[in-house]
């Protein structure tokens, strides 16, 4: 099979993925293999390939929101049968008997594993993934529409579920990527009003499209105080940004696995039971659900299919801010 393998973690300028051909993998205890119909481009995969997120081994074949149909299925797996269309996340395994698993906490698991990180992910024609793991995908979402669900739409769901977004508040959003746009259609499915915070012209007018009540850049005053926020960019000075702008009790939820660092604020900003809380990973009930959503109320997610080999392109166009929606690798 062709995979984009990574050898050594680099600037995304120098094109580090190199396509190469390798052994199709095979199914052991508790797993199936997958051919891979489209595997969404993440900020993840970013931070992966640049070395931002510490590296277990090495070679390595990235990509997390992975849609595949079932062509085999090792010794234990009853569910997904073969010729079944399932995704993969980013959660791609956790040990099941901690006291994170076991208190539906899955997602703080200390011993997870993560496709694209210590599974071989989905920038590639085929890949193994465990069974209890995978998840039954809507029929009438094309392969290309459903990966971006995978990540960015089930961490997007996560954010504003924590930020106490799934209901009718006025929500901020700092930044308009890939998760944003799943998570505006989501908010507004639970009658929310989404404010969006976002430097770039063509993400303000994307998020009007989507209907954001107002769009501007991250300084700028929407004119009224907001319920809670989620900051989907990785910049840290949009916390207290959120903060000058959220009411009392009101709750900033952090979408990003990385972020730089947060400048210091005054305690008035976090004062009066405003709070501020990170996103760590997400269970696969979150993503069950989301999915469920998706079915229900017709997310559409705006994509960009690519070419396997543009994978190092597509990276580039991630890192500076050059996408509408998500893109989408079909090997």
């Amino acid at each position: 099979m062709k995979a984009m393998v990574l050898h050594g973690p680099s600037a995304v300028d120098s094109h580090p993925l190199h396509m190469e051909e390798l052994p199709d993998p095979e199914a052991g205890a508790g797993e199936v293999v997958l051919e891979i119909l489209a595997c969404g481009v993440c900020r993840t995969d970013l931070h992966t390939v640049e070395g931002d997120i510490p590296l277990p081994s090495l070679p390595l074949v990235p990509g997390h929101q992975v849609v595949g149909r079932v062509v085999a299925v090792g010794p234990d797996v009853a569910n997904p049968q073969v010729g079944t269309t399932v995704g993969v996340g980013w959660m791609g395994g956790t040990c099941g008997v901690c006291g994170f698993c076991q208190s539906g906490r899955e997602n703080l698991c200390p011993s997870a594993q993560f496709t694209g990180l210590h599974r071989q992910g989905g920038y590639a024609q085929r890949t193994v993934a465990r069974a209890d793991f995978v998840f039954p995908l809507p029929a009438q979402v094309p392969p290309e529409q459903a990966a971006p669900l995978l990540c960015a739409g089930v961490i997007g769901y996560r954010a504003l579920r924590l930020a106490g977004a799934l209901a009718p508040v006025k929500v901020g959003f700092f930044g308009f990527g890939a998760s944003a746009h799943v998570a505006i259609q989501v908010a507004r499915s639970f009658g929310a009003e989404v404010f969006a915070f976002t430097r770039a012209p063509h993400h303000q007018e994307h998020a009007r499209q989507l209907g954001a009540i107002w769009a501007g850049a991250p300084h700028e005053d929407p004119g009224t105080v907001l319920d809670c926020a989620v900051v989907f960019s990785p910049a840290g000075e949009h916390i207290p940004l959120a903060l000058r702008h959220l009411a009392p009790g009101g709750t900033v939820a952090c979408a990003g696995i990385t972020m730089s660092e947060i400048p210091s604020f005054p305690y008035e900003l976090l004062y009066r039971e405003r709070r501020v809380t990170s996103v760590a990973n997400a269970t696969r009930d979150d993503a069950r659900e989301l999915l469920r959503l998706a079915a229900q109320i017709g997310i559409h997610t705006h994509v960009e299919l690519l070419p396997l080999a543009a994978a190092n392109e597509a990276l580039l166009r991630v890192k500076r801010s050059q996408v509408a929606g998500a893109l989408v690798l079909a090997p």
